[in-house]
């Protein structure tokens, strides 16, 4: 009988593993820094030794066989701790970085943090080649794929199997105005937003098809509108500057770098409905125990907290 492992050269595995993931032969060949007919030659050889076709064109790239989803499944683990063995440092030190780190956050989180994480880093990893992305709907799919080292978003409870979620942080809810809006109050009710439209954050994937916002209101039994939806925080802070639109946020908003708008906390009974959302990191299960998670994870709290307190 074939002995399958030993006959096998294991840099075979990690292409058939990159190639379960991402059913396509350019994006294989660029997460793996190599050719197109490389992982053609791969692919072939790999379908020699197991004696199936392993993956079959389709219509949107490739598609794998039974055998390869089960071959995938049962290796993946093993795979994936023979790669924490082997990247686990005796001694963790941020200044020894020398790697890509990607880091991809929500729009509420790009304009209160982006700023500072990159100073924090620059200073602690100066070696690091930080890269800071916008959360997409395809993210949690990247981190499953462990091609995005670590995100930031609230709660998504349908999250694949490889990525763990740890929280971060909660955020209290406030709101966003012009300077000169007619609401002149400190702290406000939903109540008195009513007549006044919504400028909605978009988070991909969160609430695609409701505003937030819009659903506390509505079961409150408030009419509300929503005036206008946004992924990027720019277009949404420029268009309530120049209209009584009110943008929904938390006291985390960097105010004192926006002398043209004002912060209105939000005051609802928290056994109604609750005023705040709490803050999750994502990352792929095997990196989940690794000293550079943990640093990440705890740099984005201190940073998080520290906005926090700017406004407490």
């Amino acid at each position: 009988m074939k002995d399958l492992f030993y006959s096998l050269d294991l840099n075979l595995l990690r292409t058939f593993l990159v190639l379960s993931q991402e059913l396509n032969m350019r994006k294989t060949s660029e997460r793996l820094y190599v050719s197109q007919p490389a992982i053609s030659q791969a692919l072939q050889r790999l379908r020699n030794h197991f004696g199936d076709e392993l993956f079959l064109k389709s219509i949107n790239g490739l598609k794998p066989t039974p055998y390869a989803e089960d071959l995938a499944e049962r290796i993946t683990p093993f795979l994936d701790g023979l790669a924490h063995a082997l990247n686990t440092q005796d001694t963790f030190n941020p200044l020894e970085l020398n790697r890509t780190i990607k880091i991809a956050l929500p729009a509420q989180v790009l304009c209160t943090l982006s700023g500072t994480l990159v100073q924090h880093l620059k200073e602690a990893a100066p070696n690091a080649d930080l890269h800071i992305l916008n959360w997409s709907s395809t993210t949690l799919e990247e981190i499953a794929k462990d091609t995005i080292h670590l995100g930031i978003n609230y709660d998504y409870p349908s999250a694949p199997k490889e990525v763990s979620t740890k929280k971060l942080i909660t955020l209290e809810g406030a709101v966003i105005v012009r300077k000169d809006h007619p609401i002149k109050l400190l702290e406000a009710t939903p109540i008195d937003f009513s007549g006044y439209e919504i400028a909605s954050m978009l988070i991909p994937g969160w609430n695609d098809r409701n505003s937030y916002s819009a659903e506390i209101l509505a079961k409150l039994g408030i009419p509300h509108k929503v005036g206008f939806r946004s992924e990027f925080p720019m277009a949404l802070i420029d268009v309530i500057q120049h209209t009584d639109m009110y943008l929904p946020n938390s006291t985390n908003f960097p105010i004192h770098q926006y002398p043209n708008l004002r912060m209105i906390k939000i005051k609802i009974d928290e056994g109604i409905l609750p005023t705040s959302l709490t803050l999750y990191s994502y990352t792929h299960q095997r990196n989940r125990k690794s000293e550079l998670n943990n640093w990440l994870h705890t740099l984005m709290f201190e940073l998080l907290t520290a906005q926090k307190a700017l406004h407490t």
